[in-house]
Parts: C-alpha cells; sequence; structure tokens
C-alpha cells in the first residue's frame, strides 16, 4: 500500500498533471456544493454525471487514494485516520472531479480543442522525456508512465483535460485587472510611514532591587512552583527503518553505475556557458554609434537608456548556452567574442546588435571512472530508498497483525533503540538521546513520542522528505515520568534570581506607566522624561522593519492619531513613545513598487475570476451524484 502511495505522489507527471488542478480546486472550495447534489439520471457505473461528462468510479478510486496518502501523512504520528475523516476525503475527492468535470464540459461546450499536434508539441517539451542528448527520448516517456502506472491512453486524456482547461482559465485571466483606484489604496496602506519619539526604559538600566525576605522567596516559589519542576520523561522503545539501515544489503554492479551515469550525463558534461549584455537595433549605424559610447565607458545603464531612446532593444544574458541563443549569428558571436571587449556591430535576421560578454563559465566535462565513488553513494541511497519501501510494507503488516516490536524479524534491516527522554529529545542526564536518523526523523519520532499515550499499539509512521531521506519509524510508551517540583532548597539560587527579574521588571513598568500618564495628561515626552534620552525613530512602515524600531511598537503606532503616546514591552525593557509624523506614500515616485502591486491584485482577482466562474460552470452542469454508488464506494473504502 504504502509503495502504492509513494509511486502515485512522487512521479512527475502526478506533479505536472494534478498538481496544477489541485492547486486551483483547493481555493474552489469543498462542502455545501456537494449537498446540492442529487440523485437521478445516473449512467450504469457513474458515480456522478455532470453536464454531458461523468465521474466513473475507477477515476474517484484514483483521486481517493491520492488524497488520503496526503491526509494519512499530515496525520502520521499525531492520531489516526478515522472512519469520518476517510469519508470526508471520498467526499471532497469527488468534488472536485465533479468541479474538473463541469469545467471540462463547459471547454468542449465553447467549441475549445486539444488538437493531436498541440498534444505532441506539449509532450515534446516536457523536460523528464528527454534523452542525453536534449531531445525527446521514446524510452524515457514510457518509463515515465510506466512508473506512474499510467497508460498511454491515460496519460495524454489526462494532458488533453489539461490543456482545455488551460486554454479557458488562462483566457479569463486574461481579462483580469487591478483598478487604479484599488492600487492606490492598497498601496497606501502598505506603503505608509509612521516616525516617532520614544524613551527606553531598559531592564539593564534598572536599580538593583533590595535583598528579598525569605517570606518573598517561599511566596515566590510557592506561586511559580511549575518553573521549577522536573521534566515529564518517557521510556520508549522504537524501531527505525531509513536509508542508512539498509544501506549494507544493497549490491551496485557496474550496469548499476553505468546507468546512473548516462542518466546524469548531463550535468557531468556541462557545456560552455556565456553571459553577455546584448542591444538589438534596426540599423548598422545606431549600433555602430552606440557601440562606439559602450567603447568610450559608458555602463550598462546609460547603454540601455540609450538603445531605449533609439528605439532598440536591450537584453541581459545570463548564462547561456549557444543552444539557448534563438539567433545563430548572435551565439556565434557571443561565444567568440572575448570577455569585457565590445566587438564590432553583427548582423541577423532580426537586425544589428551590439554585445558585450560579461562572464565566461567554461564547458565541464567527467568520465564514469571520475565519478564512480559519488554515483556509487548515489545508486546505494536510491536502492535503499526502494528497499525500505518494500520493507515497510512488510512491516506495516506485520504490526496490523498484532506482532510486538520485540519480535519483528530480524532481516528487515530495522534499527532498534529503547531508552528514557523527555519532550526536547534529552536523557534524564542532559544528554541528546542517541536516535539514529535524519533530524527530521529525530524530531518526528520525539513528537509521535509525546503525544501517544502509555499502552498505545505501535503503527509504522513515515517521516516527511523535508530535504531528507526518506525513513519510518514505530514508537511505544512503556512508561511515563511524570514532573516533580524540586525542593526549594535544591532550586534556591534560581528563584533568587527569577525573583529579582521580576522585581526589577515590576519597577520599569511602573515607571514606564508614570512617563506615560505625564504625556497623556499634556506635558511633552522631552519635559516627562527628563534625565532619559528621547530617541527619533526612522520611519517604519506595517510590514517592512526599520532599524531601532521595536517590532512590537509597530502595530500601535499604526492605530495612533499624531501626537498620542503608546506604551510596550520588549525582551530588552519598556518603551514609550509618542506618534510625530505620517508620510504619505506618493506612487509616482515608486513606478516599479506600484507595478508590482498592481501585478499582484490583478492576479488575486484573476483568482476570484476563476472561482466564480467554477461555481457557475458546476451550476450550469446541474451535477448529479449516484448516491447508492457513492455509499457502497464509502463503505468499501472504510
Amino acid at each position: 500500500m504504502l509503495t502504492s502511495f509513494r509511486n502515485a505522489l512522487n512521479t512527475w507527471p502526478a506533479r505536472v498533471f494534478f498538481g496544477f488542478l489541485v492547486a486551483v480546486f483547493v481555493a474552489w472550495g469543498v462542502g455545501g456544493d456537494m449537498l446540492r447534489l442529487i440523485t437521478g439520471g445516473m449512467s450504469s457505473g457513474a458515480v456522478a454525471t455532470v453536464g454531458n461528462g461523468s465521474v466513473e468510479l475507477p477515476e474517484l478510486q484514483d483521486a481517493y487514494r491520492r488524497q488520503l496518502a496526503q491526509v494519512s501523512r499530515m496525520f502520521a504520528g499525531r492520531g489516526e485516520v478515522t472512519r469520518e475523516i476517510k469519508r470526508g476525503v471520498a467526499m471532497q475527492a469527488l468534488d472536485r472531479l465533479v468541479t474538473q468535470t463541469a469545467l471540462t464540459d463547459t471547454a468542449e461546450a465553447m467549441g475549445l480543442a486539444a488538437p493531436e499536434p498541440a498534444l505532441r508539441q506539449t509532450i515534446f517539451q516536457i523536460q523528464a522525456f528527454r534523452g542525453a542528448n536534449g531531445q525527446f527520448d521514446r524510452t524515457q516517456y514510457e518509463t515515465a508512465l510506466r512508473n506512474n502506472n499510467l497508460t498511454e491512453g491515460r496519460f495524454l486524456a489526462l494532458l488533453r483535460l489539461d490543456l482545455l482547461q488551460r486554454q479557458m482559465l488562462e483566457t479569463l485571466r486574461a481579462g483580469a485587472v487591478s483598478p487604479d483606484v484599488l492600487t492606490r489604496e492598497v498601496y497606501a496602506f502598505q506603503q505608509e510611514k509612521r516616525l516617532a519619539d520614544a524613551v527606553d526604559l531598559p531592564f539593564a538600566a534598572a536599580p538593583a532591587p533590595g535583598e528579598p525576605t525569605e517570606a518573598q522567596i517561599t511566596r515566590w516559589y510557592e506561586n511559580h512552583k511549575d518553573q521549577y519542576a522536573t521534566q515529564e520523561l518517557r521510556r520508549i522503545k522504537v524501531v527505525i527503518l531509513a536509508p542508512e539501515t539498509v544501506a549494507k544489503e544493497v549490491q551496485v554492479t557496474d550496469e548499476d553505475l553505468r546507468g546512473a551515469y548516462e542518466q546524469a550525463r548531463a550535468g557531468y558534461n556541462v557545456p560552455e556557458k556565456r553571459s553577455a549584455e546584448v542591444v538589438l537595433l534596426a540599423d548598422e549605424a545606431n549600433a555602430a554609434a552606440l557601440a562606439a559610447q559602450w567603447l568610450a565607458g559608458a555602463d550598462w545603464t546609460s547603454i540601455q537608456a540609450a538603445a531605449t531612446k533609439a528605439g532598440g532593444t536591450p537584453v541581459d544574458l545570463t548564462d547561456a548556452t549557444r543552444g539557448q541563443i534563438p539567433s545563430p549569428e548572435l551565439a556565434e558571436a557571443v561565444f567568440a567574442a572575448r570577455p569585457d571587449v565590445v566587438g564590432a556591430p553583427v548582423k541577423t535576421a532580426l537586425g544589428w546588435y551590439a554585445v558585450k560578454v560579461t562572464k565566461v563559465t567554461p564547458a565541464t566535462s567527467r568520465t564514469l571512472d571520475e565519478v564512480r565513488d559519488e554515483l556509487r553513494a548515489r545508486v546505494i541511497a536510491d536502492k535503499a530508498i526502494d528497499l525500505i519501501y518494500d520493507r515497510a510494507n512488510k512491516v506495516e503488516d506485520l504490526l496490523a497483525g498484532g506482532v510486538q516490536l520485540d519480535n519483528l524479524p530480524a532481516d528487515l534491516g530495522l534499527a532498534a533503540v529503547t531508552g528514557t527522554l523527555d519532550a526536547q529529545g534529552m536523557t534524564s542526564t542532559g544528554h541528546p538521546a542517541p536516535i539514529p536518523g535524519s533530524d527530521a526523523l529525530r524530531a518526528a519520532l520525539i513528537q509521535a513520542a509525546f503525544q501517544m499515550k502509555k499502552g498505545d499499539p505501535a503503527r509504522l509512521t513515515q517521516v516527511p522528505a523535508q530535504g531528507s531521506p526518506q525513513a519510518f519509524f514505530a514508537v511505544i510508551v512503556e512508561d511515563i515520568e511524570a514532573p516533580t517540583p524540586r525542593p526549594l532548597d535544591e532550586v534556591a539560587s534560581r528563584v533568587r534570581a527569577d525573583w529579582e527579574r521580576d522585581a526589577i521588571r515590576h519597577a520599569q513598568e511602573e515607571a514606564a506607566a508614570k512617563l506615560l500618564a505625564a504625556v497623556k495628561g499634556g506635558q511633552a515626552l522631552s519635559s516627562a522624561a527628563a534625565g532619559l534620552q528621547v530617541r527619533h525613530l526612522p520611519p517604519a512602515g506595517r510590514t517592512a522593519p526599520a532599524t531601532g524600531v521595536p517590532a512590537q511598537l509597530v502595530g500601535p503606532l499604526f492605530s495612533l492619531k499624531i501626537g498620542e503616546p503608546t506604551m510596550v514591552e520588549t525582551a530588552d525593557g519598556f518603551v514609550v513613545a509618542v506618534l510625530r509624523e505620517v508620510q504619505a506614500p506618493d506612487p509616482a515616485a515608486d513606478p516599479i513598487g506600484f507595478g508590482q502591486l498592481r501585478d499582484a491584485l490583478t492576479r488575486a482577482i484573476g483568482n476570484d475570476m476563476e472561482t466564480v466562474f467554477a461555481t457557475a460552470a458546476r451550476d450550469r452542469a446541474k451535477p448529479r451524484v449516484n448516491q447508492q454508488a457513492l455509499e457502497q464506494f464509502i463503505q468499501q473504502s472504510e
């Protein structure tokens, strides 16, 4: 079961063709729409009919498996995926398929199509289908489909649906635009700056408190006894299945190394790359004049401005290979030029180019023998990952059958650990518990152990990758040692230090409150803070931190009127501040920032338009659910 989850979720076709749909449809939501679906007019075998289309049982099964795998990972080590959750996953999967089918039905009604040439061109553009020469490779293509348990027919059907919906949705988004009045309001809110005068009352500058009495120390201890208790300790038993635990069983052949080298050949044989500043002009005279300015010492900013004024186009080429430059003549000129030298203008079919190469990255080539050790480690890691998924299935079945951790077979490559630790992973002696594996595995294991109850059965849990190799663990809690307060004599020095810190904090809080009251009563801050330094704080924005302005002060500043005071506590003390000035932003002074905000708002409006369009498409398609077929599917899935 875990292997099938892994194949479905971790191969690239699932990411390419389901990722887009999931990312869009998550925003459209689920729930209430499903309650409006009614039974009737079912085609045999269909779970739902949607306009002229239908959701068939295999589609729902596939979507349910993928979504349940995601939910299972979210719950890993934090509880059980209940029947109610599984039912919700099934309903959500069906809801998304209904929306997808409604959009496809709408696209077809509009006369949109994804012809064979478009499918072929899209397939040829997919990087994962290309061989070592950079061209489409039929073997790579078939391998990718096979790894994802997809037939070619199913893959092409998914691709066709994706292209249909993309035509419709991208056209819809093209009409989205953020009105100027909205952009200005949001820009003003985001970019407004506020300036204040402030007085700091740091804890470090407070006078030392008097000597506490025994009664004060005892009272403090009794009121904060939990702060001086021991940590809760748990004795756990755990088995770990990770690439490191099974790596010694992996055999690597020369054929494996040759295959790995062929797959990574492009990374070991990198062509020369060049970065260049390029200007395209319509005629030779302008190109020559601009080249002369360049030779005379003009910088790239000046050249860009001159080129634009002359009707030309400046372009930055960054780390481009010869084949990535669209014009053969330009490519030849770039790769023939000496670095930092402006040559004679180059004529192409598009016009005249002036070129200056700014960086050259030489070609690199490494043979199989040179990278053999590196490849061996990579092959071992890959094979180990495949092996642990196979072993994980076996461990999961054994645990589900009631086998205890102590009785798991020794030939599964499991690492067993037993010991006592706290919620931070420390032993009773204050040292890190010796848990093998990655930091992600360690963190997930400790979290799971402290969310379990004593005697809970062991369950195999997969550790989210998060940049580390995949791993699994199963843990049981054998005993729990509850926190117990330490005697006052044992923690007397800590209690005294905490009392002193609290006394200092209380004294500074009183001083800050007195200063705040004086300013509210009409005194100027400088007058009320006699003997204390008044700081003129730099402009602070709602989302733009400013050096010297405490983060705790930013929010209150934007709720004040000019001349009003406020008081906040920071990690170092208290601050009393008075708002001095409000700076309203000018969009004309920041055309780039204003344009970026307009683009972001336009994208948000486009998302909203997609949501409205999807809702309308669903309503128009009048979806109907075969409740009997759906209930049967849910019961079988539970």
